[in-house]
């Protein structure tokens, strides 16, 4: 993940920038309650790729981030091994 912020007005959300290695996307991602914004630099993480674009509070969203949990987000999907951004998940 290259940079995280937090959406303003927000407690939920979090604007992401990652690398998929051939390009750049943004990912806005309700984890705001589990995550710092700062902690999330840095990692590897798994997302979806292949969504249409959406707009979560006026910002635009490409792609989805994996996590686990259910009414409250309790872990990020992450690479344990060294990875090549934008390397494909099977």
């Amino acid at each position: 993940m290259l940079s995280a912020e937090r959406v303003p007005k927000s407690e939920k959300l979090i604007t992401l920038q990652v690398s998929l290695g051939t390009e750049q996307r943004q990912i806005v991602a309700g984890i705001g309650k589990k995550y710092e914004p700062e902690t999330l630099v840095g990692k590897t993480i798994v997302i979806v790729a292949n969504l249409k674009p959406a707009k979560l509070m006026g910002i635009e969203s490409q792609g989805m981030v994996l996590a686990a949990g259910d009414a409250d987000v309790r872990g990020l999907l992450t690479i344990l091994e060294e990875v090549d951004p934008g390397t494909k998940v099977k």
